[in-house]
């Protein structure tokens, strides 16, 4: 591919992006609980909705929004007022929504559709702003202060509905240049958006492959994180975006392409108020891309669309609206449904998730007394634009309805926020990559691949590992391939920078982990697009699974899978083998006729609540884990015989449990190891949880997948004294169990098995009892995926030597005679 002036190595060694700034607070892939400047968890964030902002503030304020009254939007028709005395500020309408901006603090004014009718209110908080949501989509909504004939009432503007599309010539008629930005949505709201050049060149030189990167970090700093990291600005540059965006930011314009950094409205410099995937933000995403494709200077007026961990399953949202210039998306860590991640089989999330969110809601505040430092140093310039933009700032929605203890999954507020929902809807190429042990999203991701089945074009890898192992090495060449091939619609070209690039960029992440070469670029032979992308198509398989992440010659915590094998589906087709729980803990396929059972005493008090340090890098090549044993009367454990030969497992699996409890409700954990050979030790695998009164189905369940529906409603408390089938998710594996290995489940409170994730799990203080039958006609057991062809690499890894998988003692818990 043609690269502006190749990087040289020299150059790459001067890149160092420091991983202790790689946290949520504002320049994150990802953190841990507890890091600087966020609320504790649990900690009620201030009200900003309430208190007094400083005169010259208020004088700012006003200034702008004068300004910015002066202009017009897609969503704003003029309308006379009626014989009703007119409002002196105008009404909006958005997609499903209502607002007003520079009305008097305090007052409180209702919405009335056409007829007259009332359908919401609100008080207009202190920077003079208001928004009514849930509204039906149509036209002769107003907002109306006081009642009777002294009323007063705005014109008369229309609510969006997601159909409510703009012209292209609406799109056509921005223009975007070099630098900042901001961006008009359909609703009115103007977005941050940066655009990045690759080094020393102009747009004039183009037309340029060109992609967009869309988040609510801070995405849209204008400065050049580049220069940053090649020493030639200062790394403490307020204005610089976040490190989690390096995707964009860093290594896609070093690659040739453009990106644009859109900043997620609400947030940083872009108006409007942060509603985490609410539908005016899913669909901002849908502007953003057919205003960026009408570009002169994007080659063949198509986008992709790239990015990790946020601004990764953003693009699953943004790609399910289907916007017509969207080449293809390349999502890198993703989550599957905010649900999943905040509420593990039902049960809250209080570290990683609590504490995201937390971040979210204090980069949603107004600058600049809050909010991203960004936006404060924008301002601080003089850009009254990004000023004015606060105004709807502390209008956000309330993330407490989305994430907050005992929760269930909504679905009218979860679906249009749902990942998984949206990819449903996705008819354009997809690159994705995600890690089975992903210690922040989780390792239930690859639900993601069932929601893509009407795709054809999807090429998806999973690995053992963390958060960032999503960028290896062995698939950042297989992810430019692929956006030369559905973004720049070219034949691949050699990319010495990429080869230069890498070793630092993975060095920088781990902190000193060793990583495997780059695989060279392929296909760049072939004759033409139109057979490069078949000879990608047939040498890539729908699912490529990379085994032993960190087991390879480069030592303990490499980035170097040592096999691979590829699926045409998800789960893949294996032998679908059910391993019956037995007595003294023993774990064998066929019939068991007598009955027995096995009892323990849940207490998540026993353990650590996480298995690492707060202080410490979960993605070094040996983090410093503290995965401990689970006390012989709090757990209940279950192994194979030995393995006779090599036996691979991929994809999810379910523990069926017939359960009995001395508690209405408890909550289980499922923990997966592989026990070794010759040496009492055993590895993480994975994990399972629910709260067993979340155990019913939805329609979507299989054999292999049991999809909980996480209603409210579908809540039901367990018999008192009497068996029932509770069966237990448990995360997607994709291991091989060698020769002399045993596959061992423990079953106990949830906790003490993650990095970051840690469970919101009510005290028992080890007096209830859970008690599980075994054998019989009401026998439980553990349901697997067999695969059949993979051929592991010879040596076994040192146990702790995988990436994500941490090593602990193995020792026999109470029922393990």
């Amino acid at each position: 591919m043609v690269v502006t002036p190749t990087m040289t190595r020299s150059t790459a060694a001067r890149l160092k992006i420091s991983t202790e700034n790689m946290v949520h607070s504002t320049t994150a892939l990802g953190s841990r609980p507890g890091y600087a400047g966020a609320p504790p968890a649990g900690r009620n964030v201030p009200n900003e909705r309430t208190g007094t902002i400083t005169s010259l503030q208020r004088v700012a304020f006003v200034c702008a929004a004068t300004v910015l009254a002066a202009t017009t939007s897609f969503a704003t028709a003029a309308g006379a007022s009626g014989s009703r005395a007119p409002l002196p500020f105008r009404g909006h309408g958005s997609i499903g929504q209502a607002y007003v901006t520079g009305a008097p603090p305090g007052v409180r004014l209702t919405v009335v559709t056409a007829a007259g009718a009332t359908v919401g209110s609100g008080v207009v908080d202190r920077l003079g702003s208001l928004i009514v949501r849930d509204l039906q989509a149509g036209p002769g909504y107003r907002f109306e202060e006081g009642t009777g004939p002294g009323a007063r009432r705005t014109g008369a503007f229309r609510v969006l509905s997601t159909s409510s599309t703009p012209s292209a010539s609406w799109y056509s008629s921005q223009h975007l240049h070099a630098g900042l930005n901001y961006v008009r949505m359909r609703d009115g709201i103007l977005l941050a958006a940066t655009v990045r050049l690759p080094p020393g060149k102009t747009l004039a030189d183009g037309p340029f492959p060109t992609v967009i990167e869309y988040s609510g970090y801070n995405v849209a700093g204008p400065h050049n994180l580049i220069d940053a990291l090649e020493g030639q600005a200062s790394t403490s540059d307020p204005l610089l975006p976040d490190t989690s965006t390096v995707v964009g930011s860093v290594v896609a314009p070093l690659l040739g392409f453009v990106t644009v950094s859109v900043q997620m409205r609400g947030t940083g410099c872009s108006g409007g108020a942060f509603d985490l995937f609410g539908l005016p933000s899913d669909y901002d995403g849908y502007d953003a891309v057919q205003t960026v494709g009408a570009q002169p200077w994007v080659l063949n007026h198509k986008v992709g669309m790239v990015g990790i961990s946020f601004s990764g399953f953003s693009q699953l949202v943004v790609a399910g609206t289907d916007p017509p210039d969207l080449a293809a998306i390349a999502p890198l860590s993703p989550t599957d449904d905010l649900y999943s991640t905040g509420y593990p089989g039902g049960i809250y999330n209080d570290g990683f998730a609590a504490s995201w969110v937390a971040q979210r809601v204090s980069d949603a505040r107004p600058a600049p007394g809050g909010g991203q430092p960004w936006a404060r140093a924008e301002i601080a310039t003089g850009d009254t634009t990004c000023l004015a933009n606060q105004r709807l700032h502390l209008q956000a929605q309330a993330l407490d309805s989305l994430i907050s203890p005992n929760l269930g999954r909504t679905p009218a507020l979860f679906n249009p926020r749902s990942p998984t929902v949206w990819a449903s809807h996705i008819n354009v190429p997809v690159f994705m990559v995600g890690a089975l042990e992903d210690e922040q999203v989780g390792p239930q991701w690859p639900a993601l691949i069932t929601a893509l089945h009407g795709d054809k074009n999807v090429y998806v890898t999973m690995l053992n590992g963390t958060h960032t192992d999503s960028l290896g090495p062995d698939t950042i060449s297989r992810w430019l391939e692929f956006l030369d091939l559905y973004v720049a619609d070219r034949v691949p070209t050699a990319s010495p920078t990429l080869d230069a690039l890498a070793p630092t960029l993975y060095s920088s992440l781990t902190g000193g982990a060793a990583s495997a070469p780059v695989p060279a670029v392929r296909f760049t032979t072939e004759p033409s697009v139109t057979a490069a992308k078949a000879a990608y198509g047939a040498q890539d398989p729908r699912v490529r699974v990379l085994f032993d992440n960190g087991g390879g010659t480069l030592g303990p915590g490499a980035l170097q899978p040592t096999y691979e094998a590829g699926f045409s589906a998800w789960p893949p087709a294996g032998n679908v083998v059910h391993y019956g729980l037995g007595p003294d803990g023993t774990l064998q396929t066929g019939t068991r006729r007598a009955s027995s059972t096995a009892s323990f005493h849940p207490n998540p008090a026993v353990r650590p609540a996480d298995d690492l340090p707060a202080s410490a890098n979960a993605w070094a090549a040996q983090p410093p884990y503290n995965w401990t044993t689970v006390p012989p009367a709090n757990g209940i454990a279950f192994e194979t015989p030995a393995f006779a030969s090599a036996t691979t497992i991929v994809g999810p699996a379910s523990l069926n449990l017939m359960l009995r409890s001395t508690a209405p409700v408890t909550d289980l954990q499922v923990t997966v190891t592989e026990v070794r050979p010759g040496a009492a030790q055993e590895e993480y695998v994975t994990s399972g949880f629910l709260r067993s009164s979340d155990r019913t189905l939805s329609a979507a369940s299989t054999v292999l997948d049991p999809v909980p529906t996480f209603l409210t409603a579908d809540r039901r408390n367990l018999p008192q004294g009497r068996f029932t089938l509770v069966r237990i998710p448990v995360d997607p594996i994709a291991h091989t169990f060698r020769s002399g290995t045993r596959l061992r489940i423990v079953l106990s409170a949830p906790g003490g098995d993650r990095p970051s994730w840690t469970f919101d799990t009510p005290a028992t203080h080890g007096a209830v009892v859970d008690t599980v039958s075994l054998g019989g006609p009401h026998g439980s057991s553990l349901v697997v995926n067999e695969v059949s062809g993979v051929v592991p690499s010879s040596a076994m890894p040192a146990c702790g030597a995988l990436r994500g998988e941490p090593c602990r003692a193995s020792a026999p818990l109470g029922n393990q005679g």
